[in-house]
C-alpha cells in the first residue's frame, strides 16, 4: 500500500471530505498558503487512503495505473489542484456568507456530473454512490467532488467556518455554533498560550 508520508501531517478536522481536501494546504487565516502536502499524484493517492476515501486494493490499482501511464497520472494530479482551488473558492465564500462565482459553480456541476458518470448505486441501510469499480486515475477525486456538492445542497451552510488561527475550513457541529478553531490541540492551544503570555506581560508591567 502507498505509504502515507507527509499527508499525515494534516489533521482531519474538516468534518467533510471536501473540506479535508481543501485543508491539504496550510497557512494563515488570510493570505496565501505556505505549505502543501500534495506535490504529486502519489501524494494524492496517499491522501485518499489517509482520508478513508480509497481502500488498500484501490491504492494498489491506482499505483499500477500511474506507473503504466505517467502522463495521464500527471494530468489527473493537475486536475486535482484545479478542483482544490475551486473548492477553496467556493467554501471560503460560503464561510464569509458570500456567493461563489457562477463560473466556479459551473465547473463544480460539471465535475459532479462526471463523478456520477463513474459511480454506481449500492444498497446498504440506504442507497449511496460508490466508485469501487472505477478504474480511472481520477478515482480519488470523485468522492471529494460529490462530498462538496452534498455539503452545499444538503448541509447547513451557516456551519461552514474558517479557523480563527489558520486557513483550515471545517463544519461546526457544536450545539451553539461556537467553534472557532480547527483543533484545540493546535490553533486553540496556540491562542491560549498567546493570551497567557500577554496576560503575564500585562501583570508584570502593571
Amino acid at each position: 500500500m502507498e505509504t502515507l508520508g507527509g499527508v499525515t501531517r494534516m489533521r482531519l478536522v474538516g468534518g467533510s471530505l471536501a473540506l479535508e481536501f481543501v485543508n491539504t494546504r496550510t497557512g494563515p487565516p488570510d493570505g496565501s498558503p505556505d505549505d502543501d502536502v500534495l506535490t504529486g499524484y502519489h501524494d494524492l493517492i496517499a491522501w485518499g487512503a489517509y482520508a478513508s476515501a480509497l481502500s488498500a486494493p484501490e491504492v494498489t490499482a491506482l499505483r499500477r495505473l500511474a506507473h503504466d501511464d505517467p502522463g495521464a497520472s500527471e494530468a489527473a494530479f493537475t486536475r486535482s489542484l484545479r478542483i482544490r482551488d475551486d473548492l477553496d473558492e467556493v467554501f471560503r465564500a460560503v464561510a464569509a456568507d458570500r456567493s461563489p462565482s457562477v463560473s466556479v459553480l459551473a465547473r463544480l456541476r460539471d465535475d459532479e456530473a462526471e463523478a456520477l458518470g463513474h459511480a454506481r448505486l449500492e444498497r446498504g441501510r440506504t442507497f449511496s454512490w460508490s466508485w469501487r469499480d472505477d478504474q480511472t486515475l481520477a478515482r480519488p477525486l470523485w468522492p471529494v467532488v460529490h462530498s462538496a456538492v452534498q455539503l452545499l445542497t444538503t448541509g447547513t451552510l451557516g456551519r461552514i467556518k474558517g479557523c480563527a488561527g489558520c486557513r483550515f475550513l471545517f463544519v461546526d457541529e457544536s450545539k451553539n455554533r461556537s467553534r472557532r478553531w480547527c483543533s484545540m490541540d493546535d490553533c486553540g492551544t496556540s491562542e491560549k498560550i498567546r493570551r497567557y503570555v500577554a496576560a503575564r506581560r500585562t501583570r508584570a508591567t502593571g
